[in-house]
Parts: structure tokens; sequence; C-alpha cells
């Protein structure tokens, strides 16, 4: 099996339409609106990559579909070190960047989390390709991987994303690599994990969920083998659809299984794992991750 190779995730089927609808003028109306959005920020060019560039394009296209954001946590009231000023996701570790890890269910995750913080982001090669996500990924200088390539690229990913972190750019990884229709599919993958334990960075586990009407929407994802244009149509015509992104608290580990089981369980909201490090950050963890020597397992 390739190092590559990933669960299948949920069927189309999952994903249910909205309700209740717009009406078919506001639906037009939302269409307009995201295709000047789109325009702007591809007119934006390299200056995309600017943080507060990237923050309100992707607010805008947000907007334009008419999917309101709800952040929880990440900023005052969070236990272990706080977060830099206006940005709920990276936390101050001694120059290194964050590792933010979120469950996956649709394209319009990486636009709702870039509106939150405009972090890089890794993704798979076919988001580039996807209509609204891909311009603004690219544009964004996203990183893409290929899951089609060789195993042994695998190390090389790994190395490039730790020297990012200890650069300190903060770095948006979905673990699960394919989309579910809730938050609680799929397995982490691990390899990233590894990324943070060889940089001694920090990992922010995010919980990304859709509502409507007061409760949990399986809307807006995007599953199997549909087309883009059905998950746009279903997001665009819903009314009321909103996204909750929450912040959990920071983890820090020198074992990558250990961090990967305890991100996925702040994710699902059943508390980290006791073998993982939440809160102040423990220098002998750091320590610890810089002396390791020897190849990518």
């Amino acid at each position: 099996m390739s190092a590559w190779t990933v669960d299948r995730g949920c069927p189309a089927s999952c994903a249910t339409e909205p309700d209740p609808r717009v009406p078919l003028g506001e639906l037009a109306r939302r269409y307009a609106t995201l295709t000047y959005a789109l325009t702007r920020a591809v007119a934006r060019g390299d200056r995309l990559a600017e943080p507060e560039v990237l923050r309100t394009e992707a607010r805008a296209v947000l907007g334009a579909l008419g999917v309101g954001v709800e952040r929880v946590g990440g900023m005052e009231g969070m236990q272990g070190l706080p977060s830099a000023e206006g940005v709920p996701f990276s936390v101050r570790a001694d120059g290194v960047g964050t590792l933010v890890v979120a469950n996956h269910i649709s394209w319009l995750d990486v636009v709702a989390l870039l509106a939150v913080e405009p972090v890089s982001v890794l993704a798979k090669r076919e988001v580039g390709r996807w209509p609204v996500v891909g311009a603004l990924a690219r544009r964004a200088g996203t990183r893409f991987i290929d899951r089609d390539g060789s195993p042994r690229g695998l190390p090389c990913l790994v190395a490039g994303l730790a020297d990012a972190l200890r650069a300190g750019t903060s770095v948006l990884v979905f673990p699960q690599a394919t989309t579910w229709c809730s938050v609680t599919g799929g397995r982490f993958r691990r390899a990233a994990f590894q990324a943070a334990v060889d940089a001694g960075a920090p990992v922010r586990p995010v919980t990304v969920e859709y509502r409507q009407g007061g409760g949990p929407s399986t809307a807006a994802a995007f599953l199997g083998e549909e087309d883009f244009t059905a998950s746009l149509r279903r997001v665009a015509g819903a009314r009321g659809l909103s996204v909750r992104v929450t912040a959990s608290t920071p983890l820090w580990g020198t074992d990558r299984r250990v961090l990967a089981d305890a991100a996925r369980r702040s994710v699902l909201g059943i508390g980290p794992s006791a073998a993982a490090s939440c809160g102040p950050f423990a220098p002998s963890c750091r320590e610890a991750a810089l002396a390791r020597k020897g190849p990518y397992r």
C-alpha cells in the first residue's frame, strides 16, 4: 500500500439538500457577487499572499455565498499559551510556527479557515484545480502534494514542512486527507505531525462544523466523486448556512502517533490523550525534538 493511500471518505449521498433555501433571485445575486469577488481576488496577483489581503478576500467569498462564520476559542480564555493578537490559530512559541490541523468536510473549509487566520496551506493537488478555491489557493502560495507520487517523496515533504515551521510559518493541514460529512469521520494521518515533532512546533487542533437552522448540516459537504458545481449549488442556495470554527488548546509532543491521536480527540471534543502535553510550552519537548537524529520512519 502506498504511503499516500488514504481512506475513501463518505459517499456523495451523505450530502443533503439545504433547508431552507433562498429564492431564485437571491441565488442569482449570490452567484454574481461570487463572480465579482473571485475576479477581484485573482486580480490581486501576488498581493493575495499578503495575510490581510488573503483574509479580506476569503471573507468576501463567504459573504458572497451568504455563509456566516462563528469563531470559538483561540484567543481569550484559552488554557496554555495565548495566541498572538488577531491570529487565533498561531501560538507564541519561541519563534516557531504552529501546525494547524483540522477535520475536512468541504472545499469551503479552506476559505473559512483563511477568513479566520491566513496561514499557509498544505493541500492535495486536486484542490488547485477546483473552481472558486483553486485560484485563491494557488495565488495564496498553497503547498500542493501529489498523493499518486512515489512514497519516497514523503520524507522530503515532511522535511519541507518542518523547515517552514522552524522559520516561523504556521501551516494548515487536513490530516484526514479526504472529506467526510461530519466531524467524526476518518482517522488522522501521522506524517504532518512528524514535522511538528522535528521542528519542536505546537499543534493547534481546529474543529470545523457546518450548521443551518440551529442544527448540524451536511449541505456544504463535498464528498466522493461529486461534481463541484453540485456542491457549490447547495452552498449558494442555503439560507442561514454558517460554519463554526473551534480552536482547541495547543499540543506539544515528541511522538507523532501520540500527537495525531491527541489532536483527533481534541477535534472530536473528547479531550487530548494524557500522553500529549497541553498548555504552556515545555522546553524539554522542543529540546528532545531538535535532538532527534536519523531518517523519517
